[in-house]
């Protein structure tokens, strides 16, 4: 089975559901609460309910944050690139949740933010065939020069995604620069591939992001995606659900979307599978959510 190597590591999300978000001095009303690994966790998790095997190159800590991380990826079946660190624990991040299923993070960085040089070029890569990396990685100041000369320096790496990450405009050009240049692929919504390209034309932007590389997706949420390679841009519809939930859909589009390009070489059907996939895993609370291979296959006809 090919393997999916993520280099963001997992965080654990405080997932709070409120009637609203509160304004600068007031208080939520909290309707319900749980807690849930999240972060690089969710694309890993999608991918290996896609059909891919995963990998967690990101780091992952020592303390309790890290023991329910290490729980959850023994559940599903996906191990570690790299030895854990054993200063810090796995950081943490608060999810508020309105009744519309939007959400608005606060994140507080652990041991995801810290990687150096010498241990990601110790990697062991044999059986990787594709790689992502968050931009949450590059802004921090504990991992982004690292994991930017490995992705720049890598020889033979395999075809990397970049998920430019809500941030993006917060990460330095000198580190954005050489991840953009190695990424065969980028995955990004409308503001992030509207900064990264200057167009706010969704099909203008997606066109923008494939020059150069095998190809970009710019996912539009509940309008679906957009999906530029081979010198084409194409709509791809969205799957219609009612959406409880939206926390980690789109890294349920891209850890989807990696898996079945990697299985079959067809992107048109892998942005098809990533759309219903998404749509399915904001119909239920948390950050992992990712349907069943069969569940969404059944879907696509």
């Amino acid at each position: 089975m090919s393997v999916l190597l993520q280099m963001t590591g997992p965080v654990v999300d405080l997932l709070y559901d409120v009637t609203a978000v509160p304004r600068s001095g007031e208080e939520a009303v909290v309707t319900g609460f749980s807690m849930s690994p999240g972060g690089g966790f969710n694309a890993m998790v999608a991918a290996r309910r896609a059909g891919m095997a995963a990998r967690c190159g990101g780091s992952v800590g020592t303390g309790p944050f890290a023991a329910r991380v290490l729980a959850a990826l023994e559940e599903e079946g996906i191990g570690l690139a790299r030895s854990r660190d054993a200063t810090r624990d796995t950081g943490c991040c608060t999810v508020l949740i309105e009744p519309s299923g939007e959400r608005t993070f606060v994140a507080a960085e652990g041991a995801e933010g810290h990687m150096n040089l010498d241990d990601l070029e110790a990697m062991d890569l044999s059986g990787v065939t594709r790689v992502m990396v968050s931009g949450y990685t590059l802004l921090y100041a504990g991992a982004r020069d690292a994991v930017a000369a490995w992705i720049a320096r890598a020889e033979n790496l395999p075809p990397l995604l970049l998920d430019p990450c809500p941030l993006v405009a917060e990460i330095p050009q000198d580190v954005l620069r050489p991840v953009l240049a190695r990424a065969e692929w980028v995955s990004a919504n409308a503001q992030e591939a509207a900064h990264l390209t200057g167009y706010s034309d969704p099909r203008a932007a997606a066109q923008a992001l494939a020059e150069n590389r095998q190809g970009a997706v710019l996912r539009v949420g509940a309008e679906g995606c957009w999906l530029a390679t081979d010198g084409q841009v194409a709509k791809v519809a969205p799957h219609a659900v009612t959406a409880v939930d939206t926390n980690g859909a789109g890294d349920t589009h891209i850890g989807s979307f990696l898996a079945r390009l990697d299985a079959t070489g067809d992107a048109l059907h892998a942005a098809r599978y990533a759309n219903v996939a998404a749509a399915l895993s904001t119909t239920l609370k948390g950050p992992a959510t990712a349907p069943s291979q069969a569940d969404v296959l059944a879907l696509l006809g």
